[in-house]
């Protein structure tokens, strides 16, 4: 695995991950984002109604909360869980939680962290991590790690304790990585903690840069535990004590104005798990990231934003409905106000659900608990945020962030 960048501008990092895979023939643009399963599926979707949509990231995320209890399947299965559930010509990495779930705290100790199935609590031990892994066999997968570092309020101590674990689980993790067959060829990624604390961020991340790890693993900083400013001021000290060669994932960062920020400060990697969290709340993605293609007109333009029949624009009326979860980005369409509205989710939207189907339709099997709304929901969402992604990547190879960063920030006008 090799990152290659092509530029660097403004603190964003364009380029290709080479090299994935098992066979080496895979790879990945970045900034970009991992494709998003539960249990090694995409919610909502089977595989043939996924791959309707374009562009799909070659690389598959799947996390050890939802397979660690069916590590003893797995491992009589013997050919991992990329076979198991069908996921052919995808590259697989591994994460130890699944950030669209909040875990309880207070369960780690100097040996072990904890995660949560379905059946509840499960204790790992770093030969029992190490076990799943080679159960799962991924192409890649993060260090076991401490990450109950950011919550407000956490202490000096706790921080320190917590980089000090991460780093020994690391080198346990590397030990037995090395001795099992079924991961030789996988690569390991170390994980950067430290909290808010940025004298142990730049520790955690200089100590685990001494390791030979294929890339880097940024925690802690998800969209509840900071200060959108602190988060950029240590993801960028963080970044400027990694080596330029090696790709960074951030966890737990999905709001399109959070991943801006965060490929400015230096990221390359992004969990895809918002939409779905998106779909979860029946809502649909509705903002937008095309710029104007003509630079002489390019911030002269008014930015189109979609309507609720001529009433105001539906970013600006999101939080009315109580839901405070909901973002700018996105309209709740279980709101009486669509069940008229005959138009496309999106207008332009190339994806199927936006092609075959209309807002007052998509409202009705909401609201009636219909399966399929999850499915068409799911689809557009999934597919917006990868325009999203590719937009962005264009923005940069254009040199046209800052007009890509005004479009996608105009829906919080009004807010």
């Amino acid at each position: 695995m090799k990152l290659e960048l092509s530029r660097v501008v403004q603190g964003c990092r364009l380029g290709l991950l080479t090299g994935l895979g098992k066979s080496g023939q895979h790879s990945l643009e970045v900034p970009g984002c991992l494709l998003y399963t539960r249990c090694a599926t995409v919610p909502h979707l089977t595989q043939d109604t996924l791959h309707t949509l374009r562009d799909l990231p070659s690389v598959t995320q799947v996390s050890v909360d939802s397979l660690a209890e069916h590590h003893e399947v797995l491992k009589e299965f013997k050919e991992g869980v990329r076979k198991f559930a069908g996921l052919h010509d995808t590259v697989l990495f591994c994460s130890l939680h699944d950030s669209a779930n909040s875990s309880p705290a207070g369960h780690v100790t100097n040996k072990t962290v904890s995660v949560w199935g379905s059946g509840g609590r499960i204790e790992l031990t770093v030969a029992r991590f190490m076990a799943i892994q080679a159960a799962i066999q991924p192409d890649c997968y993060q260090s076991m790690a401490d990450g109950e570092t950011w919550q407000a309020g956490t202490s000096r101590k706790r921080v320190r304790k917590a980089v000090d674990r991460t780093l020994a689980h690391l080198d346990e993790c590397l030990a037995l990585h090395q001795k099992t067959q079924e991961l030789k060829q996988a690569e390991i990624f170390g994980v950067v903690e430290g909290g808010d604390i940025l004298e142990e961020r730049l520790r955690s991340a200089r100590e685990t840069a001494k390791r030979p790890v294929g890339g880097f693993v940024l925690d802690g900083f998800h969209s509840a535990a900071m200060d959108q400013d602190v988060r950029v001021q240590l993801i960028k000290a963080t970044s400027a004590e990694l080596p330029q060669e090696k790709p960074r994932l951030v966890l737990g960062v999905g709001c399109p104005d959070e991943v801006i920020s965060c490929v400015e400060a230096g990221v390359d990697l992004f969990e895809s798990f918002f939409p779905f969290q998106v779909t979860e709340r029946g809502c649909a993605l509705s903002f937008n990231y095309t710029i104007d293609p003509d630079p002489e007109t390019a911030g002269t333009s008014t930015p189109t934003v979609l309507e609720f029949n001529g009433e105001m624009p539906a970013v600006k009326k999101l939080n009315s409905n109580g839901d405070e979860n909901m973002t700018p980005y996105e309209m709740n369409l279980k709101d009486k106000r669509y069940q008229d509205d005959f138009r496309p989710l999106v207008e332009g939207c190339s994806c199927y659900c936006c092609k075959k189907h209309m807002r007052a339709y998509v409202h009705h099997l909401l609201v009636t608990n219909e399966l399929l709304g999850g499915v068409l929901l799911m689809l557009h969402n999934m597919a917006h945020y990868l325009g999203f992604f590719k937009a962005l990547r264009e923005a940069i190879t254009s040199d046209r962030l800052q007009d890509f960063k005004n479009r996608v920030l105009h829906c919080r006008e009004g807010d």
